[in-house]
């Protein structure tokens, strides 16, 4: 008898040191200042790339401004208006190329709290994509009307149903993504563009068999501003979910009828 080999432990993960924290911006000439102050005092060591879609408010040039006072901010200035995703798949090539260790993604209108970032980090020593989420123990959600809450509720309870996904609240975007993890699962062929991203990329990260955590948050709803989501945004995004979760069973019933054995379907 040959003797057992312990398994050996997993391997350590790098250690993140150099963070990119993405904010796309349009129409957040007020709101951009606030949170990259934020950023800044209770992250200090990473740096913020601003991602405006020329904002007819100027927020671009506010972007500038900061980033010309602050050399841990820096602005990508795109031509126009392509959506959440575009946004960000730009923001991540911006981050990938320059060799950071984490990505961060932030909205710029203080929904997500930069004060949750410590622990969100702190989170991903050992985790592949860490999700600031407001449907685990802990989370909250403040200020939004209940018709609003509940259809996001159910989409998630939706979401994790059809796709098979041990994750609460797929659509989070409060995120921080190792390096290696976009890396891994491909960005070159992201369906998506609108709200939908989160959960394609969510999709991607659990199918790649790497490891999500979400970490308990307080999302606030904006002060400042009119929010970006609406009905035909929902409708999308339910959509392209319900063809994914199609696909997923579609490829569990071949996947069962492969490893059946032939006389079973005589």
């Amino acid at each position: 008898m040959s003797p057992q080999v312990p398994d050996r432990p997993p391997e350590p993960r790098p250690p993140i040191e150099r963070i990119a924290v993405l904010v796309p911006t349009y129409n957040e000439r007020e709101n951009l200042p606030v949170i990259v102050e934020r950023v800044r005092r209770v992250v200090p060591e990473a740096d913020v790339l601003v991602l405006d879609d020329n904002s007819p408010d100027g927020t671009g040039v506010v972007a500038d401004e900061l980033a010309a006072a602050d050399e841990h901010v820096a602005v990508l200035h795109r031509a126009t208006k392509e959506g959440l995703g575009a946004a960000y798949l730009a923001g991540f090539r911006w981050a990938l190329e320059r060799d950071y260790d984490a990505i961060v993604e932030m909205d710029a209108d203080g929904s997500h709290r930069p004060e949750h970032l410590p622990v969100m980090l702190e989170a991903a020593a050992d985790a592949d994509l860490v999700i600031g989420s407001r449907y685990v123990p802990g989370g909250a959600v403040v200020n939004w009307p209940v018709q609003r809450k509940a259809i996001s509720v159910a989409g998630n309870v939706y979401i994790k149903a059809v796709l098979g996904m041990p994750v609460n609240d797929a659509t989070a975007g409060y995120r921080v993504y190792r390096a290696e993890t976009l890396r891994t699962i491909g960005l070159d062929d992201v369906e998506s563009a609108g709200y939908c991203f989160q959960t394609d990329l969510t999709v991607r990260t659990v199918r790649a068999g790497l490891t999500v955590v979400e970490v308990p948050i307080t999302f606030v709803e904006r002060e400042i501003g009119d929010s970006k989501m609406d009905g035909d945004v929902v409708r999308e995004s339910i959509s392209r979910i319900t063809i994914w979760g199609a696909r997923h069973r579609l490829a569990q019933i071949r996947s069962l009828l492969e490893r059946e054995p032939r006389w079973h379907r005589l």
